[in-house]
């Protein structure tokens, strides 16, 4: 809370202006083309970023798809998370969220700014839905990130177990799946210190579909785990 209050305080003039365009864009999503929405939230996230003393620093960004219909599967540390994908990735890309986090001020107006999905995991049929949806865009040429844990860590840089289902939409849209390792993404907004902090994102190796036809979900994502933490125990 102290950071966010920092970012606020040094972008006190830029906030009630950015806040409206944000509210705004997010209201009016089919009015904008997702590059000048994309485009938006990176310009403020990079305001927030210098005002609340973060660093961002960007490893393998070559190995992000030319083409676009891929989707990124990250660690999950904390709130910020999205955050810090979105200054580091050059291309556009959407969400799905579990639905505990889709009310909470910023964060709301930015999922509706991505044209997120929100899931209801105690919803099995909402959750295939989205699950379709999400696959159906993929192969559209649109690209998103998916939180395979489910649930952000309590415990730092610890990996938590992938759930296999979270892979479900990559097979169906035989997208290309870029693992992400974050490192020191919780830092931000939720430890309680405006000292300065760097968060790493890591954009690893992508499995081609070719590569994981003939896998389980589950061991896609036990997978996609493995090369995560060896990322975060080698930085």
């Amino acid at each position: 809370m102290k950071r966010i209050l920092l970012m606020v305080f040094r972008n006190i003039f830029l906030v009630p202006f950015m806040w409206i365009k944000l509210c705004y864009y997010a209201a009016h999503v089919d009015k904008y083309p997702e590059e000048k929405r994309f485009a938006l939230l990176k310009f403020i996230t990079a305001r927030a970023n210098k005002g609340g003393n973060v660093t961002i620093e960007i490893y393998g960004q070559e190995n992000i798809p030319e083409q676009d219909g891929f989707i990124f599967f990250p660690n999950h540390q904390g709130l910020y998370d999205v955050l810090a994908v979105a200054e580091a990735c050059p291309r556009p890309f959407s969400v799905v969220a579990k639905k505990e986090v889709a009310n909470i001020q910023f964060l709301k107006q930015v999922f509706a700014c991505m044209k997120a999905y929100t899931i209801d995991r105690d919803d099995v049929r909402q959750a295939m839905q989205v699950i379709i949806n999400v696959a159906n865009e993929v192969k559209q040429g649109r690209n998103y990130l998916i939180f395979a844990e489910g649930t952000r860590s309590k415990n730092g840089n610890e990996v938590q177990t992938f759930k296999g289902g979270s892979f479900k939409a990559a097979v169906k849209a035989k997208c290309p799946i870029v693992p992400v390792a974050l490192v020191n993404a919780f830092m931000p907004f939720d430890s309680n210190t405006i000292k300065p902090v760097t968060v790493q994102v890591h954009f690893l190796k992508p499995l081609p579909y070719e590569e994981y036809k003939n896998m389980k979900t589950t061991e896609i994502a036990k997978e996609v785990r493995d090369r995560i933490r060896q990322a975060i125990e080698l930085r």
